[in-house]
């Protein structure tokens, strides 16, 4: 599928602002099953630099800064998008959970390699007993990995209700598991902490879902919303996508825009700027599907 997808953040000031600096993560990832074909960017007021590189974990960046005093800026990056079909592997076929993290200590593989840098505590991922405690019963001896991840993914969706009014940005995964609520970002890093409180390879994934609106009615512009899942780590198959939000295994209709450690490695939009005052922000997203 291809989607023409529109991400629009936009800043406003109380005061002015006279200098600001952002790092945007706003160009889709290349993947073995996914393709940006172009990507766009539009700030306003035009900043005065503006540079493109990547991050440490090979997302696509781009740093400006904007030196002219303003009481507000807009940041709007456009992109296409192709996401292929993904065959999803045979869970009860992986490998044995618990051999999967005795083989991660001593695999030196480019893969192996890549995947333990996952397998430890992040700022947004630590864990407490209580969330170890939760994870082990999808874990128990011999299981194959991606068997119990998804049982996992399955009792978080089940025993946590999305609600947009309980959680912040900055709320700890034992305050999420305490109040069994939150939203897409939470859920993803409580199972990223499980995982990794049992020795398992586990990444954050930012993106965007295509959302449907009910039948009969037309979507709403700005009706989509930025989104997170994660990927865990099974030897022979790669990373596998898992979306505890939704209970699906990601496919077609979720886009891959970064990966790292924990929503704070991923982050759209980070910056800091001089002045300003009080700030409200307003973000809106559209996934439109195009025409084959």
């Amino acid at each position: 599928m291809r989607f023409d997808v529109s991400h629009r953040t936009v800043y406003g000031y109380g005061q002015p602002v006279s200098l600001s600096h952002h790092l945007l993560r706003l160009t889709p990832r290349a993947t073995p099953r996914q393709t940006c074909h172009r990507s766009g960017l539009a700030v306003t007021p035009s900043p005065d630099v503006s540079r493109t590189s990547s991050d440490y974990f090979g997302n696509a960046t781009t740093y400006i800064t904007v030196q002219e005093p303003h009481t507000s800026l807009s940041i709007q990056a456009r992109s296409v998008v192709e996401v292929l079909p993904r065959e999803a592997p045979e869970a009860s076929k992986t490998l044995a959970w618990d051999q999967v993290r005795a083989a991660l200590a001593k695999d030196t593989s480019r893969d192996g390699l890549d995947a333990i840098q996952f397998a430890f505590p992040s700022p947004w991922t630590g864990a407490s007993d209580e969330v170890e405690a939760f994870a082990r019963p999808s874990f128990v001896p011999g299981r194959p990995v991606l068997e119990a991840a998804l049982d996992l993914t399955a009792r978080i969706f089940k025993g946590f209700q999305y609600d947009p009014t309980a959680t912040t940005v900055a709320t700890p995964v034992d305050q999420v598991f305490a109040l069994k609520r939150g939203v897409c970002q939470d859920f993803a890093h409580l199972e990223i902490a499980c995982l990794r409180s049992l020795g398992l390879a586990a990444r954050y994934v930012s993106g965007y879902l295509l959302t449907r609106p009910p039948e009969g009615q037309e979507k709403l512009i700005g009706a989509d919303a930025s989104h997170a899942w994660l990927s865990v780590y099974c030897p022979g198959q790669g990373w596998v996508d898992l979306d505890p939000t939704n209970n699906v295994l990601p496919n077609e209709e979720h886009i891959t825009l970064a990966w790292g450690r924990d929503y704070g490695d991923v982050s759209p939009v980070n910056g800091a700027i001089l002045g300003g005052g009080a700030h409200t922000v307003h973000v809106a997203v559209d996934v439109t599907p195009r025409a084959a």
